[in-house]
């Protein structure tokens, strides 16, 4: 009985071979990363061929009308998108958390996060399929508006997963408080659940805009001319010859998911 307790609560860091596992792990994934950094800082105009430490290709990104085009559909869409999935991914958190259970709950809460399971390159072919079929059958064609709507519904279980997390650590005392001093629903849900509940929309809108800044495979399929954006701009440079002004703007999209996906991370650690 004593050695099966043992066994149970080991820890898996101690199993033989599990530092160097995770360090090979850690040196596949970050090395790359690491090593397009580095040439982003290269003076020469030859990717492969190191001539010495600059910043000049910042600068020469940073001046690049294409760019700047690419990053103002970017930006467009993803704070677009964050605030339309944020505000359903809310309203699904508080209706699937703040009611008593209910038929269809359960399947529910498998629709919202199926978009994680299903593979990206279906969800993008369906969404192409759809708006095809709007276009040709109702003449319905909205421009930039088909990636914010494709981008919002994909992000939704990114921002509805630390949202509905949030709510299941608040308690209901200070709700069912406020109902017995006569307060209204809405009185309820603005002056004490909102204020408790911005952490986690904060922690989800981070997600959601990173998931929507990052992504590449259902803009690729959906974006129409002049729709260019960051992800699909540096997929069009690669298939020219290229210079370190890409490794440059990968190195900017990198700080830039670092930057949301840490203030994620330490949102959610600020509210446990």
């Amino acid at each position: 009985m004593a050695a099966s307790t043992t066994l149970k609560h080991r820890d898996v860091r101690d199993q033989p071979g599990f530092g160097t596992m995770a360090c090979i792990c850690l040196i596949v994934l970050y090395a790359p990363i690491l090593i397009l950094m580095i040439w982003s800082l290269n003076s020469g105009s030859i990717v492969t061929h190191w001539e010495g430490v600059s910043l000049a290709w910042y600068g020469v990104a940073l001046q690049n009308e294409e760019f700047h085009s690419a990053a103002r559909n970017t930006l467009i869409i993803s704070v677009s998108a964050t605030f339309f999935s944020t505000v359903m991914a809310t309203m699904a958190a508080i209706g699937m958390t703040r009611v008593k259970p209910w038929r269809g709950l359960g399947t529910s809460f498998m629709v919202i996060n199926l978009p994680l399971m299903v593979p990206e390159i279906i969800t993008a072919v369906a969404t192409l399929s759809f708006f095809a079929l709007l276009a040709g059958q109702l003449n319905l064609n909205f421009g930039i508006g088909n990636i914010i709507i494709a981008h919002t519904v994909f992000c939704i279980p990114f921002a509805y997963m630390p949202i509905r997390a949030r709510l299941e650590d608040m308690d209901l005392t200070l709700e069912n408080a406020a109902a017995d001093l006569y307060a209204t629903p809405w009185q309820a849900f603005r002056r004490v659940t909102f204020p408790l509940l911005v952490p986690g929309i904060l922690s989800g809108m981070a997600l959601a805009f990173i998931v929507s800044f990052d992504d590449f495979t259902i803009t690729q399929l959906i974006a129409g001319p002049g729709q260019t954006t960051l992800p699909l701009y540096i997929w069009n440079q690669i298939r020219r010859p290229m210079t370190p002004e890409i490794n440059a703007i990968s190195t900017l999209l990198l700080l830039v998911s670092i930057l949301f996906v840490s203030v994620s991370f330490l949102i959610a650690r600020r509210r446990k």
